[in-house]
């Protein structure tokens, strides 16, 4: 990625980031007490690692809110009686962002590294 590329990535970014908080201040005060919950646990949680996934989750959770607020739905009515249920099923739909799961790849790599060193170990003595 060459300078250019990546000043306008990050300008892009900013910008998404920016509009993202603007739309959110519009919310009532009860949906926005509420998303700003969410997203701290999103943020202790998720553990996800590329920007825009990350916005991406939180548009569609601004979304989720807006048209709530409009619809009339209530908190309890978007998260239900499991606030932490809710957020970590939602969570579930960005998986392909979070750390967790190329450390999972690594895990396995590890273990089929040392199976195979376990393998040809065992070819050697037995002859």
């Amino acid at each position: 990625m060459n300078l250019s590329d990546l000043s306008t990535r990050v300008l892009g970014d900013k910008k998404r980031w920016w509009a993202y908080r603007a739309r959110k201040k519009e919310l009532p005060e009860s949906y926005l007490v509420a998303i700003d919950g969410v997203e701290r646990y999103l943020n202790l949680l998720g553990g996800i690692t590329k920007g825009d996934i990350i916005m991406t989750m939180l548009e569609d959770l601004l979304d989720l809110f807006q048209q709530s607020a409009a619809d009339g739905t209530t908190i309890r009515g978007i998260v239900g009686d499991d606030p932490v249920e809710f957020v970590e099923n939602f969570l579930s739909n960005y998986e392909e962002g979070r750390w967790i799961n190329k450390e999972r790849v690594n895990l396995v790599k590890a273990i089929e590294r040392a199976e195979g060193i376990e393998d040809a170990g065992a070819g050697e003595g037995s002859s």
